[in-house]
């Protein structure tokens, strides 16, 4: 059995024992600090808007092929031709002139704007009820 006598009250803690409280203290802080960091970044992208797929109807390009006129409308509000590119989904050329791409609400809004855009819908899709089952 150890009693308090066993302890010299003169005795000073050794340094290593000061070195591993301080390593201690110093990776909870690391760990709590990155855990509140995730948290922040979760909350960040779960505030932040979600993209959805847009039509995007433009005016049928004069001077430019279609598909490279709705890149770069697409680029003037995303900021890179790069970011546009991987945006779109598809480029309408034949009944109407426009396309789809992955847009935030700030995007519409802003692609709205921008001089050749008639009109930004959100994509939908429809069943048919035709046939024979359903004429009924």
């Amino acid at each position: 059995m150890i009693t308090l006598a066993h302890f010299n009250h003169n005795s000073k803690p050794s340094p290593s024992v000061f070195l591993l409280l301080f390593a201690f203290l110093l990776l909870n802080s690391i760990a709590m600090s990155d855990s509140a960091a995730k948290t922040l970044d979760s909350d960040a992208r779960s505030s932040a808007p979600e993209a959805s797929v847009q039509i995007v109807y433009t005016e049928k390009p004069q001077d430019e092929e279609p598909e490279a006129y709705h890149i770069r409308t697409l680029s003037a509000v995303l900021g890179s031709e790069e970011a546009a590119k991987e945006a779109l989904l598809y480029s309408y050329k034949s009944a109407a002139s426009g396309f789809s791409a992955k847009l935030t609400p700030e995007q519409v809004a802003e692609i709205s704007k921008q001089p050749g855009v008639l009109q930004v819908v959100p994509s939908r899709k429809l069943e048919l009820h035709s046939g024979p089952n359903r004429l009924q």
